[in-house]
């Protein structure tokens, strides 16, 4: 099981969550980021790090966030690993 990334980070891009990561299994897109499934040991360290509460239990997902899931797991492999706290996005 791994944690998955949701809407609430669209837009936002904080990266508080990536700094506490100990497996560095958090990915950058252009508006999101993603956890990679596949590295994920589910530490939840990253849970109360987001400021805008998107991150969640793959079990746990929002009904309305569901697709999110399959999301984090097709786009993370296509991204840059991040690793270090970087400035929001403008409109968060």
């Amino acid at each position: 099981m791994a944690h998955v990334v949701c809407e609430p980070c669209f837009g936002c891009k904080y990266t508080d969550c990536v700094v506490v990561c100990p497996v560095e299994c958090f990915y950058e897109g252009e508006k999101v980021l993603y956890i990679h499934p596949d590295e994920c040991i589910d530490c939840e360290a990253c849970v109360p790090e987001c400021p805008v509460e998107a991150i969640f239990h793959e079990d746990n997902v929002p009904e309305d966030w569901k697709s999110w899931i399959e999301k984090n797991a097709e786009e993370a492999p296509n991204c840059e690993v991040i690793t270090e706290k970087q400035e929001p996005l403008a409109d968060s």
